[in-house]
Order: C-alpha cells, then sequence, then structure tokens
C-alpha cells in the first residue's frame, strides 16, 4: 500500500500513527485493498481529512481530530439526517477513541466549484434548486426528534447568539476602521435587533454554514458536508447564507427566484401555506447578520491572522453588504446601526480594501527565478533597478530524496501534490506573498519597471521550481502584472 506521509500539521510520526490507524479501522468494515491515503488540503479548523483510495476505483473520505465533542456531533447529526434520506455521507466506522472515523466519499467538486467554472447557468441554478430543496427537507423533518443536547455549543441560535455575531463583527471589523461611535447606543441597537431576530414564526435545524463551499456535487446530485456547528434556529438563517455567500456573488434575479422557490419547498415540507412577506422581512434581517458576521470573520482571518485569501475577499462582502443596505429593508428602526453601516460600506472605507491592479499601460514586469544553490548560485539582476528577493527553499521537506520523484520536477502533479499536501510549502508561500504584495503593489503605484523575486533549493529542481510557479500564479491573479519565469537549472531535469 502507498501511504503519503505529511508534516503539513503535526510531526511526521505522528501523522504515521494516523494512517496506521485509519487503515485498522478501514479494515473493520472492507475487505478491499487500499491502494493509497492522501491527505486532502484543509480549508479551517482542526479536522485532517484523508481520501482513502481502493484497488476497485472506489474511494471514502476518513477525517482525524481531537475534538471528541465534535466527532460525536457530526457522526449523530449524520445518522439522524441519514435516517430521514437526507443528502448526507454515511458514517461507516468510528474507532474507539472516536478520534477518527469513515464515511462515504460525495466526490471533490463543489457547488461553488462548479459555478465558477461553469457561471450561472440554468444547469447551475438546478443544483442551487436541489440543495434548497434538500435544505427544507432536513432543517424541517431533521428537526424531529433531534436530540439539540448533542450540539457542539449553543443548543438554539437565540437572542445572545445573535448578539455575539454582532459583537464579532464589531471588534473585528468595525472597531478596525476607527469610526467614532456611542458604544452603548450600538450595544442598544444590537440588543434590539438579537431580540427583534429571534422571534421568528419558523426555527427548525439550522446548518449555520450553509454555503456552496459545503455543498458537493457528484453525478448531477447534491451532498452536504460539515453541518456539526448546526443547532435550532431560523429558517431563513441558511438560505440567507447560501445565497448571500459573497465568493459566489449570485445575480439579483437568481437571489430572487432562488427565495421563492425555497419557501415553496418550506411549504412542501410543512404541508401549510407560509406568510411570505413576513418570512422574507425576516429573511433580510438575518441576511444582515449573515453578512456582518462574515465581514467579522474576514476581518479576523485578514488583518488579525494577516492571511491574504480573506483580505481580498474583504471589498466584495463589502460590495455585498452595500447594495443590501441599499434594496432592503429591516423591519426594524436602528439609526445609529444604520448610519454606521453607510460609513462601513462608503465608497473610501472600500477603497481601502481594494488591491491595486495593473492596467496595460504598467511598465512593471515581475521576473522570477528558480536555480539550485549548488549547480547555478544566485541569479544575478541585470535590470537597473537592482535588488528584489531571494527565498531559500531548504527548509520544506525535499521529494527529491524520495525515489518516487526523482525524476520529476515541481512541475509534474505527484511532486506539487506531495508539497501542498504533506509539507510546510503552504505556510511558506503564504509567508512570501505577505512580503512581496507590499512591494508589488508600491512598484505598481511609482511605476517601476523591473522587480526579481527567486526561489533556491538544493537542486533547483523540485522546491524551488513549485513556489517559483505558484508565485507566477498569486501575482497574475492578485494583481494583474506582468511576469517572466524562468526556471535555471531546467536543463538538469530528466524526464
Amino acid at each position: 500500500m502507498k501511504v503519503n506521509f505529511s508534516t503539513f500539521t503535526t510531526s511526521r510520526n505522528i501523522m504515521q500513527d494516523i494512517l496506521v490507524k485509519i487503515k485498522s479501522l478501514f479494515q473493520t468494515f472492507s475487505s478491499e485493498e487500499i491502494s493509497s491515503i492522501e491527505k486532502i488540503p484543509q480549508s479551517g479548523g482542526d479536522r485532517i481529512y484523508f481520501r482513502i483510495y481502493c484497488s476497485n476505483d472506489s474511494s471514502f473520505i476518513a477525517t482525524y481530530s481531537q475534538n471528541i465533542r465534535e466527532n460525536n456531533t457530526f457522526i449523530y447529526f449524520s445518522e439522524h439526517f441519514k435516517a430521514i434520506q437526507s443528502p448526507v455521507p454515511a458514517v461507516l466506522a468510528t474507532n474507539a477513541e472516536a478520534t477518527i472515523y469513515i464515511q462515504e466519499d460525495v466526490g471533490n467538486s463543489s457547488l461553488l466549484q462548479v459555478l465558477e467554472a461553469n457561471g450561472q447557468t440554468p444547469a447551475v441554478l438546478s443544483l442551487y434548486k436541489k440543495s434548497l430543496q434538500a435544505l427544507a427537507h432536513l432543517q424541517i423533518n431533521g428537526d424531529k426528534n433531534l436530540d439539540y443536547a448533542r450540539c457542539i455549543t449553543s443548543k438554539e441560535f437565540g437572542q445572545q447568539a445573535i448578539l455575539n455575531d454582532l459583537l464579532y463583527f464589531k471588534y473585528y471589523f468595525l472597531d478596525t476602521l476607527k469610526i467614532p461611535y456611542d458604544k452603548e447606543q450600538l450595544i442598544g441597537d444590537f440588543e434590539a435587533i438579537s431580540n427583534y431576530l429571534a422571534h421568528v414564526d419558523y426555527q427548525y435545524f439550522m446548518f449555520r454554514d450553509f454555503q456552496s463551499r459545503n455543498i458537493m456535487v457528484e453525478d448531477e446530485s447534491v451532498y452536504f458536508i460539515d453541518y456539526q456547528g448546526g443547532m435550532k434556529g431560523a429558517l431563513q438563517y441558511d438560505v440567507a447564507s447560501l445565497l448571500w455567500q459573497a465568493k459566489a456573488n449570485l445575480s439579483d434575479a437568481w437571489k430572487d427566484e432562488l427565495l421563492d422557490y425555497y419557501i415553496d419547498c418550506v411549504e412542501g415540507a410543512l404541508q401549510t401555506k407560509v406568510d411570505r412577506n413576513k418570512f422574507t422581512n425576516q429573511y433580510n434581517g438575518y441576511v444582515l447578520i449573515r453578512l456582518l458576521q462574515v465581514l467579522g470573520a474576514y476581518g479576523f482571518r485578514g488583518l488579525f491572522e494577516r492571511k491574504a485569501h480573506f483580505l481580498t475577499s474583504i471589498p466584495l462582502a463589502l460590495q455585498n453588504l452595500k447594495w443590501f443596505l441599499q434594496h432592503k429593508k429591516l423591519g426594524i428602526q436602528l439609526p445609529l446601526f444604520e448610519s454606521l453601516l453607510a460609513q462601513v460600506v462608503a465608497d473610501d472605507t472600500i477603497r481601502q480594501f481594494e488591491t491595486i491592479k495593473a492596467t496595460a499601460d504598467t511598465p512593471l514586469v515581475v521576473k522570477i527565478h528558480s536555480f539550485s544553490y549548488l549547480k547555478n548560485g544566485y541569479p544575478v539582476d541585470a535590470s537597473a533597478n537592482g535588488g528584489g528577493y531571494v527565498f531559500d527553499c531548504r527548509g520544506i521537506l525535499n521529494p527529491g530524496r524520495i525515489d518516487a520523484y526523482k525524476k520529476q520536477s515541481g512541475q509534474d502533479k505527484p511532486v506539487k501534490d506531495f508539497l501542498e499536501q504533506q509539507t510546510l510549502m503552504p505556510q511558506f508561500l503564504n509567508s512570501i506573498y505577505d512580503i512581496i504584495d507590499i512591494t508589488v503593489e508600491n512598484y505598481i503605484q511609482r511605476g517601476f519597471e523591473s522587480l526579481e523575486i527567486n526561489f533556491g533549493c538544493t537542486g533547483g529542481q523540485h522546491r524551488s521550481v513549485y513556489a517559483a510557479e505558484a508565485v507566477q500564479r498569486h501575482l497574475k491573479n492578485k494583481f494583474g502584472v506582468k511576469t517572466e519565469l524562468q526556471h535555471l537549472n531546467n536543463e538538469n531535469w530528466v524526464k
């Protein structure tokens, strides 16, 4: 059996022990031969996911986490929702310590990825409708006989939980803008809106993070993942989370059509008519709560933890909020809060977070090299500008020491997978992005013509090549700047 070891989140010995335990647990319910186990890149949280490949072309997902309560909640919810035929993966085995469980593999393409690849087409709209129909079924029928004492934190998304989301926005985003306001009056507005939204008519199971990234698409069917944070709450919260996801950027027409369709699904599940005006007014309130909670999360991850992905998401989230404030009504008057939000979405505020983009007239060219410390030495910058960056990749685990990768390079998928999934390369590159982005943005503004960024490793074949290509993609995607990429040791690669 081929096993990929990892140093991404934990030590090599611990990871090896985890993989041995996964193999042992797998054998308790299947006689299939495992051909490989690959670590799936983490998107958040401390859970570590693996995809198990079998010789008969079947696959499974294994999860490792030391958060026993969270594991038990996910397993309980999965069994409960599976029993009512909701589209969730079946949990097939759990170890005695409840630190590892294996479940069905429901694919590796999310609804967000399908949307990004195809655009807002009728086929994608159909997938959204399938998701909303399944959501209404899970929320309403899944509420029956559900033991909410099994929830990870709160049993209910009530007044205190809503207030916590508003405070999250206040501390991690609003306060960073340094806009003066009456703190006591704002807290009073927060309490008023949380009290208003806590008394909604339709409270059932609330997914809590129902977004297109947590909906998997396989053979035109949809499946839900990551619902372990669920609790009792308003039906409107989940549909607001899906339709107003900033990254998805759904059109207004789609939002209106899908909300109307979701209410149809709710009426079908409840077998009764819904007061659509009242439902929509309360929905608008939860849209606002969700938009603010997301901004708080982006502020925490981006402004405090300095993660580039979240920083670049802030302008889109602010534009989303701005449109909402201009076109929707809450059903409750909150003068101070509304005044503050108007300042939050002001053009000057949004511009603070927007990335400067290169234009056709921008003279800057970023020259990126990979090189070997042993064979090439430091590249010479022949430009009149001089300077630039040299990053040493030798602190990253070297795939060149593994026989299967010796004749491959950082351009080959097996080496890329190794570096992404089994080394600290992602953290290494994130730190580099934070440094070089400052310079690139400044050089664009000042009209500079040249910048060099160099990556070196022992042989100039694996780590430096991968890093150089990753940085080129990053700069093109974020700034649209012109780049030139050269691998100085490529003549020594044997394919």
